[in-house]
């Protein structure tokens, strides 16, 4: 799995007046992406707290916005691994509306103690699978 794509209707609340999804959204609909990309693997973020005692937090975020998306729009939303090591994954983002780029982003998520919020290594089995899909 290369590259993960998460498909994202626009509803009325994720826009403004105009009817265009208001900025901080689109962070939403990659966050959404990231967490149905780690599920697609195998691995439920409550288990991992649960189980391993570990959770994942944005550490760093880059975006360009470069077209806007409207209510009702139908787009998706892909989560591609750009880098992994140690305690944290770098993913490229994008959204698109059919053919069109409308939002990129790098993401860097890290792996983080539960309790403490300290950096942890990420878990082995997630380490595997990071190795065999990138």
């Amino acid at each position: 799995m290369a590259e993960f794509i998460w498909p994202v209707r626009v509803y009325y609340e994720d826009t403004d007046t105009g009817g265009v999804v208001y900025y901080a959204n689109y962070l939403r609909f990659m966050e959404r992406a990231r967490t149905e990309w780690l599920r697609e693997l195998g691995f439920e973020q409550d288990q991992l707290i649960a189980q391993d005692g570990i959770l994942f937090a944005v550490r760093s975020v880059q975006l360009d916005y470069l077209s806007p998306a409207r209510f009702n729009d139908e787009l998706e939303v892909s989560a591609k691994v750009h880098n992994f090591k140690g305690a944290s994954i770098s993913f490229d983002q994008l959204i698109r509306r059919g053919e069109t780029d409308l939002c990129r982003g790098q993401v860097t998520i890290a792996c983080l103690d539960a309790d403490s919020f300290e950096p942890r290594k990420l878990p082995k089995p997630l380490l595997k699978v990071l190795k065999e899909i990138t």
